[in-house]
């Protein structure tokens, strides 16, 4: 069975499918065989693999759209595929709930601002009700779309308080609001087929970190 890794958050605006398509684009380039399932109405990450099907040049990365219960859709793939990216909606959905209960890896990404740092709790309550039936769920906070200028101190004030979590894993590695991920995704791109070494960088750590432990 393949690894299964879901992306979620209780707010909107933070990131998440850029993320999702950056960690697909990592583990295409570790030679893995990925799938990246856009399990979101918003439908990003769909709208980016279209764009990037259209690249002959680009390494393919195939998708598929799911909704409602998305376990057994997941599972099916998991049995296909090295990896399946599962990217949910910025809230509390039914994706989000049931691809908790077949997923090996939850990350939950959050901007550095009280309004994000805000729906942690919630977060952490449907958690838990997910490890309850998939008890070896792993469970990762990551501060995205950090500010680049140094002075603003928001990010070092942010980790604190994931400190206070201790049902996730807190990711040492930052990802920085950078204009990089936002060019790349423009153009059907990871940030692996970009020239920003910076946050090459970021997205590289963060994959270790997840899963070297």
């Amino acid at each position: 069975m393949g690894q299964i890794i879901l992306l979620g958050s209780q707010k909107g605006g933070c990131g998440k499918s850029t993320l999702a398509v950056n960690i697909a684009g990592w583990l295409v380039h570790q030679g893995k065989d990925v799938m990246l399932v856009d399990a979101d109405p918003q439908g990003s990450s769909a709208r980016w693999a279209q764009d990037r099907q259209e690249q002959e040049m680009l390494k393919h990365i195939p998708h598929v759209q799911a909704s409602g219960n998305i376990n057994q859709t997941l599972k099916d793939l998991a049995a296909r595929y090295d990896y399946v990216v599962a990217d949910t909606a910025g809230r509390d959905s039914r994706e989000l709930r049931t691809g908790m209960v077949i997923a090996d890896v939850l990350l939950s990404p959050s901007r550095p601002s009280q309004y994000d740092l805000d729906t942690l709790p919630h977060l952490t309550e449907v958690f838990l009700q997910a490890q309850d039936l998939n008890p070896n769920l792993k469970g990762y906070l990551v501060l995205n779309m950090c500010p680049t200028n140094p002075v603003i101190k928001e990010a070092d004030e942010a980790k604190s308080y994931l400190a206070e979590f201790p049902e996730f894993g807190v990711a040492t590695s930052l990802i920085y609001d950078r204009k990089a991920f936002r060019d790349c995704i423009s153009e059907g791109k990871t940030i692996f087929e970009w020239k920003d070494a910076k946050a090459k960088a970021e997205i590289s750590a963060l994959m270790e970190e997840v899963f070297r432990g």
